[in-house]
């Protein structure tokens, strides 16, 4: 398991999923999605799991419901994503620790769109970064790298020398893909998750430290 807490680990830049990684907003997702397969006679339990991490409009795709508008229903599900956002709140020391990151050193790449990203981290009262990159600015949603090599590429960094911050398994898989580090972040899963990966629980117990380098160093708080 590599070993991102070395003095001698050094990075570009951090990388930052959103749902399940700075924010929770799993009530209000499975609301939504919930109502939204109920109308549509899909599943509920074997359908939940299904959309983590991924874009609206690739898991309406997969559903392969005859006779239905793809984007029109995923633009409905976000519609109602947006207007939901009770019970939203930012991951244990998520707000400090990103506050304490330099602006032009980290960004958020999430499968959401943007006016749903803006909704939900305003929610959780979380800033919105300088580098955002959302299921607009790709053709291919995570599992595809697409998004942290573009979020890097606008950060000025190579991908390969992120680290990236995920909960999700398609997430995991674009952060592989991508080159760079990668560190789950545990806090919402209920059962454990087999990963080759460091784990964290939240942020609390995390310190970003940028050297004369400018480089990002990741510690353990005293």
């Amino acid at each position: 398991m590599a070993n991102f807490f070395s003095p001698e680990r050094s990075f570009g830049a951090f990388l930052f999923d959103m749902d399940g990684t700075v924010i929770s907003s799993i009530a209000a997702t499975e609301r939504v999605w919930s109502a939204w397969a109920r109308r549509h006679g899909v599943d509920v339990a074997r359908f939940l799991p299904t959309i983590h991490g991924v874009r609206a409009i690739d898991t309406v795709r997969r559903q392969n419901l005859p006779g239905i508008d793809v984007e029109a229903e995923a633009a409905a599900v976000t519609r109602a994503e947006i207007e939901d956002v009770d019970g939203i709140v930012p991951i244990e020391g998520a707000a400090a620790f990103l506050a304490s990151l330099p602006s032009d050193r980290w960004a958020v790449v999430t499968s959401a769109p943007r006016a749903l990203a803006e909704s939900r981290l305003g929610a959780a009262g979380l800033p919105l970064p300088a580098v955002v990159v959302t299921a607009e600015d790709v053709a291919r949603g995570k599992p595809a790298p697409d998004g942290f090599q573009l979020a890097a590429r606008r950060l000025g960094q190579d991908p390969a020398d992120c680290l990236v911050f995920e909960d999700a398994p398609a997430g995991i898989a674009a952060a592989e893909a991508a080159g760079g580090g990668v560190v789950v972040v545990t806090a919402l899963h209920h059962q454990p998750l087999a990963t080759p990966h460091p784990t964290i629980p939240g942020y609390s117990a995390l310190v970003a430290r940028q050297g004369a380098d400018g480089r990002l160093r990741l510690e353990h708080r005293d």
